[in-house]
């Protein structure tokens, strides 16, 4: 039996990586090894660690790592208390992998206590670009340090390989955010409504909002203008999700609070759950932030995104998505193309059968010995 490590950091994540879980969590020949850390364990982001709790899988290890503030050397020492760590349950719990997903900077301290104990690491989501995010060059930074990688596309899977990863480790699987949403029983229009808090009568919208992080000082101004936007569109109801912890985040998150103790006509919570999040998106009139579920989740479900500034900018999109600048008058212009964009599902990320597509390739890997670290870097011919 080999011993799978799956490392958790934030309620979106855990939410991706559900499907995955299970699968892993079922198979007779592997044994889940679930590593909880980040936001989960933090008050101030709702403790999300309950959704985890409720689903009923079993944690292995809880690593608290979260700095008080969100500054940037509050997130650098984030990411030196994940390294210390991950190393010492590590060094105590070795398992046979170790899955990471994305690019957040928590991921970077895992990824290097994993590195030096020579535990192979199988990387989910590289390839992708976001122009406007340090998250972009820490994704890089994750797939050279992985050993397997899943992309979500064809282009991504290119482009890792493009970094030097060699054709026969990297392999296109698709989304897990979309095997969640195509066998994920979700909610009814009427229960979230209820659950979440939105008015019955009012159509409505659901925002995440994060700073962007390679544009420093912008977080307050560009939330700014999205409440002002929100606020000239007063027809709809919103439905906010708090902003995770990168710089700025507090920033975000408490100009949206002022802004919703001060409108009826807006909710902020923590963490709506996977569930419940996917549900209230199904059924809203459009998808309004700079949040990657906007790019990659909504168009599943048909429901338009309006997309503000860079954060997203080089990730492959659908037709459903608006692109806008983070201005007021730019929101607020996406918000009526939105309006007049035809609620059609797309399925760009994959056909729903991603869990199973990697559990395969792991467990082909690690029970055939086929696993050497001293990778030979893949170059391309000019």
């Amino acid at each position: 039996m080999k011993k799978i490590a799956v490392v958790t950091a934030t309620r979106a994540e855990y939410g991706i990586l559900t499907p995955l879980i299970r699968a892993i969590n079922d198979d007779p020949e592997l044994e889940l090894e679930l590593i909880v850390t980040g936001t989960h364990l933090s008050e101030k982001h709702g403790y999300t660690k309950k959704f985890i709790e409720a689903d009923g899988f079993p944690i292995a290890c809880e690593i608290p790592i979260l700095e008080k503030g969100n500054t940037p050397f509050d997130i650098s020492v984030t990411m030196a208390n994940a390294i210390r760590g991950s190393a010492e349950r590590f060094r105590e719990e070795r398992p046979d992998m170790v899955i990471i997903l994305g690019d957040r900077t928590e991921m970077l301290g895992i990824a290097s206590a994993a590195m030096n104990e020579r535990i192979p690491i199988a990387h989910l989501h590289g390839g992708e670009v976001t122009q406007g995010a340090v998250d972009d060059c820490v994704r890089h930074a994750l797939s050279k340090m992985s050993y397997l990688h899943f992309t979500s596309t064809e282009v991504y899977r290119k482009r890792v390989i493009q970094l030097g990863e060699a054709p026969e480790r990297v392999f296109f699987v698709g989304a897990l955010s979309t095997e969640n949403i195509l066998k994920a029983p979700l909610i009814g229009e009427t229960q979230i409504r209820a659950e979440a808090g939105i008015t019955a009568d009012m159509p409505y919208a659901v925002v995440t909002f994060h700073p962007v992080t390679l544009e420093a000082g912008s977080a307050k101004e560009q939330t700014l203008a999205l409440c002002r936007a929100m606020e000239q569109r007063s027809e709809y109801f919103y439905l906010i999700t708090m902003a995770n912890s990168d710089a700025g985040g507090d920033t975000v998150n408490g100009v949206f609070a002022q802004f919703a103790d001060a409108h009826e006509n807006v909710r902020l919570v923590a963490s709506l759950g996977m569930t419940r999040y996917l549900s209230a998106v199904k059924y809203a009139q459009f998808v309004l932030g700079n949040s990657s579920s906007g790019i990659v989740e909504a168009p599943v479900l048909g429901t338009p995104t309006v997309n503000i500034g860079d954060r997203q900018r080089g990730r492959l999109m659908a037709d459903t998505i608006i692109n806008c600048k983070p201005d007021t008058e730019s929101i607020v212009s996406a918000i009526d193309s939105a309006e007049n964009t035809q609620h059609v599902p797309t399925l760009m990320y994959g056909d729903g059968e991603t869990s199973g597509k990697i559990v395969s390739v792991i467990k082909e890997w690690l029970m055939n010995g086929k696993i050497d670290l001293k990778k030979k870097f893949y170059d391309i011919g000019v």
